[in-house]
């Protein structure tokens, strides 16, 4: 992803938001369910990955393929390691 103004300011706008239900309602309006649920299924992925938990028990409780797993665990970074480290808090 490139760094740019209109991403920044996607951005910007997300850090404003204050609760989950206010999350919702961007998400709800800048994204397809699809869209939401694959990004949340990504999510739970990499935590799970972070957890060291088998592929087999990661399809089990997300559904994900084996193809999807792979691909988040090479992608996971200090992005998805920071929510985890502040969401453990």
């Amino acid at each position: 992803m490139q760094k740019n103004d209109f991403n920044d300011q996607l951005f910007e706008a997300i850090l404003t938001l204050k609760t989950k239900e206010e999350c919702y309602n961007f998400f709800n309006d800048a994204c397809t369910p699809k869209e939401i649920d694959t990004i949340a299924q990504r999510f739970a992925v990499a935590k799970m990955l972070s957890e060291k938990k088998v592929y087999n028990e990661i399809i089990k409780e997300t559904g994900a393929s084996t193809a999807t797993i792979s691909r988040v665990s090479r992608a996971i970074n200090k992005g998805f390691q920071t929510a985890f480290e502040r969401l453990s808090k």
